[in-house]
């Protein structure tokens, strides 16, 4: 059937594309399975929800210190997606504060080495991730909270990528991805989100704060793109990664208010 190819060939890509995990490759990458795969992200990313979630586990069977643990959950995270996320974070840092000139920022982003404001956005994103996975792992089921919120943060690809967002460039990782999300598709990849942080806050007493989270997160991935559209013409497969790593931070952080 056309729509379970279609939905195999996302699932490929977007598992493929956004975590280590080895999978076969899909048969065609094309606008639509681009866009499918990205509305798919929060599903994609359950094998790296359950890595997360077993670390703490682990880290409470061997009664480790919560900011060890947490720290062991950022360096999990980053292992399972072969730090490309971080990568394009550190390259978005870079490139918006690189030059004035839109073709040398969007040359730093492409070929530069990691400059100082990579350097202080990755050491400060990363921080907040660890600060706030300290206080979720304290609670009796922050396992199940992590492992949610890693998924949730992915729903942040469909906004990024939903239709009328420009890419800055015809070529590149993100171009067919870029714009290729249908509306529905992205609310339906946030609807899911909201359930996997309703469902992350209940099981830390409260769902409000993790829910207020998702709508910080979403309002942070949008002044994103909003930047990176004004200073660049669009955004990059580097923004996509940024995104993902601002959100899982926005996202802990409110979870460790409940």
């Amino acid at each position: 059937m056309p729509g379970l190819d279609l939905g195999r060939e996302a699932w490929l890509l977007a598992t493929g594309t956004l975590t280590a995990f080895r999978v076969p490759m899909p048969s065609r990458v094309d606008r639509s399975v681009a866009g499918l795969a990205m509305a798919l992200a929060p599903v994609a990313a359950l094998p790296l929800g359950v890595v997360a979630g077993l670390v703490v586990l682990v880290g409470e069977w061997i009664d480790l210190p919560p900011l060890a643990t947490a720290y062991v959950v950022v360096l999990a995270l980053a292992l399972g997606t072969r730090a490309f996320h971080w990568d394009g974070l550190a390259d978005t840092a870079d490139g918006l504060t690189a030059s004035y000139s839109r073709e040398r920022s969007l040359e730093v982003m492409r070929t530069g080495p990691v400059g100082p404001a990579g350097v202080v956005a990755v050491v400060l994103v990363a921080s907040l991730q660890a600060a706030g996975l300290t206080a979720v792992v304290r609670h009796e089921h922050g396992w199940l909270a992590v492992a949610l919120l890693v998924c949730a943060s992915r729903a942040c690809l469909a906004v990024a990528c939903v239709r009328g967002v420009p890419a800055a460039r015809a070529d590149g990782l993100g171009a067919t991805h870029i714009g290729a999300v249908p509306v529905v598709a992205a609310v339906a990849s946030l609807v899911v989100g909201g359930v996997a942080v309703a469902l992350a806050g209940d099981a830390l007493g409260s769902a409000w704060p993790t829910l207020a989270g998702l709508v910080l997160m979403v309002a942070a991935v949008v002044a994103l793109l909003m930047r990176c559209v004004r200073r660049l013409g669009g955004i990059t497969g580097d923004v996509l990664g940024a995104a993902v790593e601002v959100s899982f931070a926005v996202l802990v952080l409110a979870a460790a208010t409940v």
